[in-house]
């Protein structure tokens, strides 16, 4: 994985517009909130092959930290802090956001083909 390159990786969202797409999305501060502090919350999602469609994709920013929405016809799927890209398979986005250790805090990925498991 490589760092975001915003208006690459927005290019790449906006392929996927429109077509009937499976989402990955996982969120975790798991294990590593409660191993460091054990008065910690652990907090996670993880959703595999959500068949949608969206109308809209937007990845906005700071230049080091960025946040990836898509909007649907009845609402949103959004993934916050995201920090690096990479295309798998020469066809699945692949987005994640890793904390400064480089665990993986969240991951966002978009392919018309469903993931494995």
């Amino acid at each position: 994985m490589k760092p975001i390159e915003i208006d690459n990786v927005q290019q790449i969202l906006n392929q996927f517009i429109n077509k009937k797409v499976y989402i990955h999305l996982e969120t975790t501060n798991g294990a590593y909130a409660n191993h460091i502090n054990k008065a910690a919350y652990n907090v996670g999602v993880y959703m595999r092959n959500a068949q949608v469609t969206f109308e809209q994709a937007k990845i906005v920013g700071n230049g080091n930290v960025y946040r990836a929405g898509l909007k649907m016809e009845i609402g949103w799927i959004y993934a916050e802090g995201l920090t690096d890209w990479t295309i798998h398979e020469n066809s699945k986005l692949l987005l994640a956001g890793h904390d400064r250790e480089g665990r993986l805090m969240v991951s966002l990925q978009i392919s018309e083909t469903p993931f494995s498991y």
